[in-house]
């Protein structure tokens, strides 16, 4: 039996700034890493497909 899932803790402080600081400046991906991952799923689906 699965253990239930604890809450997401609070951040305070110096590690709130710095994670809405990170979240603020997130770098997009480049097309090329995009398309991989579109690959990747299309290949992980098609083994559930069939």
């Amino acid at each position: 039996m699965a253990r239930p899932i604890k809450d997401t803790p609070t951040l305070y402080g110096e590690d709130a700034r710095r994670f809405i600081e990170h979240m603020e400046n997130l770098k997009p991906l480049s097309q090329e890493k995009l398309d991989d991952i579109d690959r990747s799923y299309n290949r992980i689906m098609s083994i559930f497909k069939d």
